[in-house]
């Protein structure tokens, strides 16, 4: 729908005496509206004024207000109601009052763990002059369940993971009104060029036996095929899982957290002196591993303790 002279001056005098960000906004809000507008004459088949056409389907009948919320700030719009039938723009989506961009920062804002009230002077910063609830914002996260569940619930039929890296976190969340500690597990598939995908990830209460067991059969009910290597630490109750679910995989320990649970059995005035000696073992080759010493390294005392045994004992194989 093309704009009278009216409208015209209207909007060049506007302009005229908007500052810069305020200009922004009027040019958007006006030309989203034109647009609407536009649209709904396709859909009814005819324009303004009572127009009678071969193509006309309905009559209007009003509008009714919403509010966009965008970098630009609150855009006052004008959504056209039919007598029959109903329309909503393509240009806006049902049920959601901010644009794509604040809608991408109010997510970002959640993930990290910013709170709602935060999120709300956020969005009041970034140009909303009527900022966002905190309803609102549990609604725009709520999408991002969804998301999760379609990445949980993928099949993973599309490539061989040979490789399957197993490892938790510990993150602080929301349940139940309280700010609890809450295990997060990953597993991370590893493809034989050397490609890497996370492949499934679980939220429990703590990494126990049960909670890596029910997340490896979700695992292996989506299909990865060619697992041949499993690597972890060694969690007792998640080589159980392992040994219970993965069969027909090897389970190797993480060199890694080795590496870590010698440096926390050791005195730390000997950790250079172990640290060069771990590197030197592992850069050895199979030949050279498999001919045991006759001396031991004197350099290796504080690797002789009961605690750095305990964490040197070859891990065992499923």
């Amino acid at each position: 729908m093309a704009l009278s002279r009216h409208d015209l001056l209207r909007l060049l005098e506007s302009l005229r005496s908007a500052d810069g960000l305020e200009l922004v906004r009027e040019v958007a809000e006006r030309l989203l509206q034109e647009l609407i507008e536009a649209e709904a004459t396709a859909k009814i088949g005819a324009e303004w004024g009572g127009e009678h056409t071969d193509t006309r389907t309905t009559w209007r009948n009003g509008h009714r207000e919403k509010t966009v919320t965008t970098q630009a700030g609150d855009l006052e719009l004008a959504i056209p109601k039919l007598r029959a039938g109903s329309f909503f723009p393509s240009l806006l989506e049902r049920r959601r009052r901010i644009d794509q961009a604040l809608y991408a920062v109010v997510t970002e804002a959640y993930v990290h763990g910013v709170s709602t009230r935060s999120v709300d002077d956020l969005v009041r910063a970034l140009g909303s002059d009527t900022g966002i609830s905190k309803s609102e914002v549990s609604r725009i996260c709520a999408d991002l369940d969804g998301q999760l569940d379609a990445f949980r619930t993928r099949p993973l039929d599309h490539i061989r993971f040979p490789y399957l890296f197993l490892d938790a976190t510990y993150v602080k969340a929301r349940v139940d009104h309280r700010i609890v500690s809450q295990a997060v597990v990953i597993a991370t598939g590893v493809t034989q060029d050397g490609g890497r995908e996370v492949v499934d990830v679980m939220v429990g209460d703590s990494e126990t036996e049960v909670l890596w067991t029910q997340f490896l059969r979700h695992l292996r009910e989506r299909g990865p095929s060619g697992v041949r290597l499993v690597i972890s630490d060694s969690h007792s109750g998640l080589v159980k899982a392992i040994r219970k679910v993965m069969l027909g995989t090897t389970w190797q320990r993480c060199r890694v957290h080795f590496v870590r649970n010698v440096f926390a059995a050791i005195p730390k005035g000997s950790a250079g002196m172990v640290a060069a000696t771990i590197r030197t073992i592992f850069a050895s080759p199979p030949r050279i591993l498999s001919a045991p010493s006759s001396t031991p390294s004197p350099t290796c005392s504080a690797a002789n303790s009961p605690r750095s045994k305990r964490c040197c004992s070859r891990p065992r194989r499923t």
